[in-house]
């Protein structure tokens, strides 16, 4: 077994908890999903619009809230997930909501051998490649599942978000931008319920825009845009102050929080 598997061991049994936690949090507020509500945000619902009777694959779909979302909108939806806790209840909110997703859990970097389709959509959100060590196969995965002339879209935090140690209650920069070295964090709760008595073990890396990129362009896909974004529709860092528009930013807006990235393969 290969360091990265212990990594990918101890994140999956977190991921496992999580899951227990964050089908009761009032973040995830899974009765009002239940009674229709999307948990899609503005940022993947601009960029991908109109889903319809498209073929879309959700890399590291958490217990599939997202994923069933494009599927109420028409999509056809294959979600992927490390947490065998979180398929099985993706799965079963599924059948609950009669729905017509699949769901494999699997490590995302070995979608290609669980997964022998090719998608219209590959989309991805929040909170995702920092779990994954090298960005390279996750570009020529997504390349591989994407039919010719599919979109790749993901929106994430903004790699200098996670620059900072946020277990003080107040950010601290303590982490490098592109740092190859494994990050372990070990801390009471979870972000969508910082009271639970959980204890979350995680592994995981930075990644700068760099390497996003050239992870995509290297396999072979065109970039149409990167975007970055002083909002944040999740309030999951300390002292965000809330918008007009019910996003969350920093107090000076000194460094953007989101970034989104749009590509196709041509």
């Amino acid at each position: 077994m290969s360091k990265h598997d212990t990594y990918f061991k101890t994140n999956k049994t977190t991921w496992n908890e999580k899951v227990k936690v964050h089908a009761k949090s009032e973040m995830y507020n899974l009765e009002a999903f239940k009674s229709g509500k999307s948990s899609l945000m503005p940022y993947e619902l601009n960029a991908l619009g109109d889903v319809n009777g498209k073929s879309l694959l959700h890399l590291q779909c958490h217990f599939g809230q997202d994923t069933l979302s494009w599927s109420r909108m028409g999509a056809k939806c294959t979600g992927v997930d490390l947490s065998d806790e979180g398929i099985k209840l993706a799965q079963s909110l599924n059948n609950e909501l009669q729905l017509d997703a699949k769901f494999v859990c699997c490590n995302v970097l070995d979608t290609s051998e669980f997964i022998r389709d090719t998608f219209d959509i590959v989309f991805t959100s929040y909170g995702v490649i920092g779990w994954l060590p090298d960005l390279k196969p996750w570009g020529q995965m997504i390349a591989e599942k994407l039919n010719k002339g599919g979109t790749f879209y993901m929106v994430e935090f903004h790699p200098i978000v996670w620059m900072f140690d946020y277990l003080e209650g107040k950010p601290i920069m303590k982490y490098g931008y592109m740092q190859d070295e494994v990050i372990y964090e070990e801390y009471e709760g979870t972000y969508a319920d910082e009271n639970s008595d959980m204890i979350s073990k995680e592994y995981a890396w930075n990644h700068g825009l760099g390497e996003v990129v050239s992870a995509l362009t290297e396999a072979g896909l065109h970039v149409d845009y990167l975007k970055e974004h002083h909002q944040s529709p999740y309030n999951v860092l300390p002292n965000l102050i809330k918008t007009k528009d019910s996003m969350f930013e920093t107090k000076y807006k000194l460094y953007p929080l989101i970034f989104e990235l749009k590509a196709r393969k041509i």
